[in-house]
């Protein structure tokens, strides 16, 4: 096991909700998977909900080191739940290319938030 990159992100749940009040779908259809969007829909702490996905995209892309270069896009990584609730990363196109080069077999991610910050720390592991 090999440890390829580690990511770790905060995002303000304050800006997470003033670009969904300001741009709404546009947004929502930019940054996250119709199953992502729908997993929030409704909640109450939508925003709280859209800000930890948001960090946990941002620590991915970190982990693999690209950003949102070589034709990624923010949809390309999806953040999941299994039923018991543990988050889980989904990668989609150049996202997934990019981990395949680089070996990655499996994520690790965790997520907190704490009232005003969503974080997110994820792993990146070849086996």
């Amino acid at each position: 096991m090999r440890i390829v990159g580690h990511g770790i992100d905060l995002a303000e749940v304050a800006r997470v909700a003033g670009l969904l009040a300001q741009h709404r779908e546009r947004f929502l259809e930019r940054v996250y998977t119709a199953a992502e969007a729908a997993a929030c829909q409704g909640e109450r702490r939508r925003a709280e909900r859209l800000a930890l996905r948001f960090a946990a995209k941002e620590a991915v892309l970190k982990a693999l080191g690209t950003g949102l270069t070589r034709g990624i896009a923010w949809t390309d990584v999806e953040v999941a739940s299994l039923p018991s609730g543990k988050p889980v990363v989904r990668l989609h196109n150049a996202a997934a290319r990019v981990a395949a080069e680089l070996g990655v077999t499996r994520w690790e991610l965790s997520l907190s938030d704490a009232g005003a910050w969503a974080m997110a720390s994820v792993i990146a592991i070849a086996e």
